[in-house]
């Protein structure tokens, strides 16, 4: 089994959010990832940002969590997101990674797409109109 911690930078423009997907995945995610040892959650995000985007922020705040369980390729996983708003005044979605593609969506495709994981977009949907902090659990 698995255990991971990730952030997850919700970045709004125009009413769409920036999401991104592996070439070749069905499913959508924030932009983000994994926290290394002994780095701080805004560390972590900035460091993603700046590999996935090359974006470099200046701010952010966090709105909420999510914790889910899952299998992915065989293996248990146990994963921890740690969802920030991230100001941005001019988003780019071309990716510094070969392996990740960048999408704007409104809310309704955030809706009728496959954004995982499932809870935190949800909450994320929530969030969009009443602005309270959010924490959702599969567990």
């Amino acid at each position: 089994m698995k255990i991971e911690v990730l952030v997850r930078a919700i970045i709004q423009t125009k009413g769409e959010i920036l999401v991104c997907k592996k070439v070749g995945k069905r499913y959508y995610f924030f932009p983000g990832g994994h926290v290394n040892f002994r780095e701080s959650t805004t560390e972590a995000l900035k460091r993603e940002l700046k590999e996935e985007l090359d974006i470099d922020i200046q701010s952010c705040s966090f709105i909420g969590g999510s914790e889910h369980i899952f299998v992915e390729d065989g293996i248990k996983r146990h994963e921890i997101n740690l969802a920030f708003r991230v100001p941005i005044k001019k988003i780019n979605t071309k990716s510094n990674e070969d392996h990740l593609q960048f999408f704007l969506m409104n809310k309704n495709q955030l809706v009728k797409e496959k954004v995982l994981p499932t809870p935190l977009t949800k909450a994320l949907l929530r969030w969009l109109k009443d602005k309270k902090p959010f924490w959702v659990s599969e567990i």
